[in-house]
């Protein structure tokens, strides 16, 4: 009998899971019996991958917050290394996650096991030196913005193009399910006053951070006829807001699992810097872009960080297109002037996300991932 072919993927973060699941299908569809196992969340299970850990016990925040997961991060790299020895994957599948997956590269290239990187680690931002590393581990990259290719490509000593363009696959998933009228109406909003979505982010500790301030700002504007709603990421409870808000919930409706329709039926939104910012884009929403750590990592990022913006809008039109308020500058007197500056510059603004939606490319990427992946199973 012809053994199975087996393939690890290691996703730490809910975009990993969300677009790692999307791949798995794509791979599945070329390779029926292709045996995928790793690190993942339910969206990754969902699409048929065999969880060795639940993605839930990894995921971190920050530098300072990483601590608290120490002991976690270490027994899931030890099943990790463990599965390759025992099952001897013929690829390994790494989504973003650079400080974990750099050490399962490691690992998978002792063995010789091709390492196929999807969606690669933003060190344009960051640790640029680590590119001599993904060189040197990984056998191909599939990377997702349009100025990534000549970083990784450029210097190349064989000649080969290490990293593909092929598209965000944002592209794929991110489109409201109802028009902005019906949304308005379910949430009881009037359709005759600007609506502000407030996005405070995907993992309780941004929440913690970011709630109170967003909150402000929100009442801020309603006094001024604007209508605030919240947009809880998938994941989180609604306890979540009540403890960040200090016991009592925020007095806003609130939205569970409907994000994309709340952003699209939105004037304006207040959003977490993460993927949410590019999700928020695509659905044509102007934003003010906000981001709170702890002081000791925001001290250390300060001084590791080698962009210009946060919000990866901005990176990608390389304009301050959408206002950024970080740390100290989120107040919530800040956030209300910037939502209303937005308000000030529709037009210019939708021009400007018109072009951020050319340059990300053409729906299908993890098509064009699934086929760059399986040409490296021998």
């Amino acid at each position: 009998m012809t053994p199975p072919v087996r393939v690890l993927l290691v996703a730490g973060e809910a975009s990993g899971d969300l677009h790692g699941a999307a791949l798995v299908r794509a791979l599945r569809r070329r390779a029926p019996t292709l045996e995928i196992s790793g690190i993942g969340g339910e969206h990754l299970q969902a699409a048929g991958m065999r969880l060795l850990v639940d993605m839930a016990s990894v995921a971190t925040m920050g530098f300072v917050e990483t601590f608290g997961t120490l002991s976690r991060l270490v027994r899931a790299y030890r099943r990790l290394v463990r599965f390759l020895d025992e099952e001897r994957p013929q690829l390994v599948i790494l989504i973003d996650y650079p400080e974990f997956n750099f050490r399962i590269a490691r690992q998978a290239k002792r063995r010789g096991i091709p390492i196929f990187y999807f969606i690669g680690p933003q060190v344009w931002a960051w640790r640029r030196g680590r590119v001599r590393t993904l060189r040197r581990l990984v056998d191909r990259m599939a990377v997702v913005f349009p100025f990534e290719p000549p970083l990784y490509n450029d210097g190349r000593s064989d000649g080969r193009s290490l990293a593909e363009f092929i598209g965000h696959p944002l592209l794929d998933v991110v489109a409201p399910t109802r028009s902005g009228a019906e949304t308005r109406a379910r949430y009881g909003l009037d359709p005759d006053r600007p609506v502000l979505a407030l996005l405070p982010g995907s993992r309780q500790k941004e929440v913690g951070y970011l709630l109170r301030p967003l909150v402000a700002a929100a009442e801020i504007l309603a006094a001024e006829g604007w209508q605030p709603i919240l947009a809880l990421a998938p994941g989180l409870s609604p306890d979540v807001l009540t403890d960040a808000a200090g016991g009592s919930p925020p007095g806003f409706p609130l939205a569970q699992g409907d994000t994309y329709n709340v952003i699209a039926a939105a004037d304006a939104a207040v959003v977490a810097s993460g993927t949410a910012t590019l999700e928020t884009a695509l659905l044509g929403c102007p934003m003010v872009i906000v981001y709170r750590m702890a002081p000791l990592t925001y001290w250390l990022a300060r001084r590791l960080v080698q962009v210009d913006w946060i919000g990866m809008p901005n990176i990608i039109l390389q304009r301050s297109v959408f206002p950024e308020l970080i740390q100290a500058e989120a107040t919530p007197e800040a956030i209300a002037a910037a939502v209303r500056g937005l308000a000030g510059r529709r037009t210019a603004v939708a021009a400007d996300l018109a072009t951020l939606r050319e340059r990300l490319g053409e729906p299908g990427a993890a098509d064009r991932a699934a086929t760059l992946a399986l040409e490296l199973i021998r």
